[in-house]
């Protein structure tokens, strides 16, 4: 758990640090709509190309995307035995316990895994070459034309920024309340099922507390620096786009449009 990638800002200087976050997170979404666009193997293996590029442009090491793949390995997991029991289309390949692997199970597991794998990926790179305040500044602009709507622009951003950079601190405190649970003689390892699920309140119960009282210490903190939600502020940076963060935004339109074509064709 040390090692959670996932809303952990890295201070490199790189190529993709220097992107503007408007257009690191428009790039972002575009290849999202990309990666759901069902192209094929070469479609996959072109954004797969784009998303290694991003990694070697963000100097990004690769056990640092692993490290952010490892949490889902039980979500995967759990999806193939799901297709595995419910999918019956394709050809009949083993049977175990009477129950028969089709291929189409198989390549519907291969399909999400690969989709989930390429939107963890994109999504670590974007949130470690981006400052949290930078995040929200670029969401906010982003959503601004919502304002229109009373949609609370602002607040919105505001949230998804604190959630990412509050999971890292997340995992520290998950940390801290597991070795102060093994000192007192909780084993999260080993025992019985029902060990198992006592052990694990033993450890979320503490979490959302410690969860809640970190909410409330921000709110007050916000408070006493007289922060007022709908009020007109000003900002000390400006966002300002250039060259660059047009190029990357088209690039990944062209990106989105060879998948729509390898779709087609």
């Amino acid at each position: 758990m040390k090692n959670f990638a996932l809303g952990r800002y890295l201070p490199i200087d790189s190529v993709m640090h220097r992107f503007d976050p408007r257009a690191k997170i428009s790039a972002m979404l575009i290849l999202m709509i990309a990666i759901f666009i069902p192209a094929g193997f070469i479609g996959y293996g072109l954004i797969g190309a784009v998303v290694l590029l991003g990694i070697y442009l963000a100097k990004m090491k690769l056990n640092f995307i692993w490290n952010a793949m490892k949490p889902m390995f039980f979500m995967l997991g759990f999806l193939l035995i799901i297709n595995m029991l419910v999918v019956k289309t394709g050809t009949p390949l083993i049977t175990v316990f009477g129950f028969t692997v089709y291929s189409d199970a198989l390549s519907q597991t291969f399909y999400i895994v690969v989709r989930l794998v390429l939107m963890i990926t994109i999504t670590t790179t974007l949130t470690a070459t981006t400052k949290p305040l930078d995040l929200t500044m670029g969401l906010e602009d982003l959503m601004s034309p919502l304002k229109r709507f009373h949609v609370p622009a602002h607040e919105i951003a505001m949230m998804i920024s604190i959630a990412l950079r509050f999971i890292p601190t997340l995992i520290e405190e998950t940390q801290r309340i597991i070795k102060a649970q093994a000192s007192r003689g909780v084993d999260l390892d080993e025992g019985k099922l029902k060990e198992k699920i006592m052990a694990i309140l033993s450890l979320i119960v503490p979490l959302f507390v410690s969860s809640f009282q970190r909410a409330e210490e921000l709110a007050n903190a916000m408070e006493a620096r007289g922060y007022v939600p709908d009020h007109q502020r000003t900002r000390y940076k400006q966002l300002v786009m250039q060259r660059k963060d047009t190029m990357l935004i088209v690039f990944a339109c062209f990106v989105c449009a060879g998948m729509i074509a390898l779709a087609v064709l």
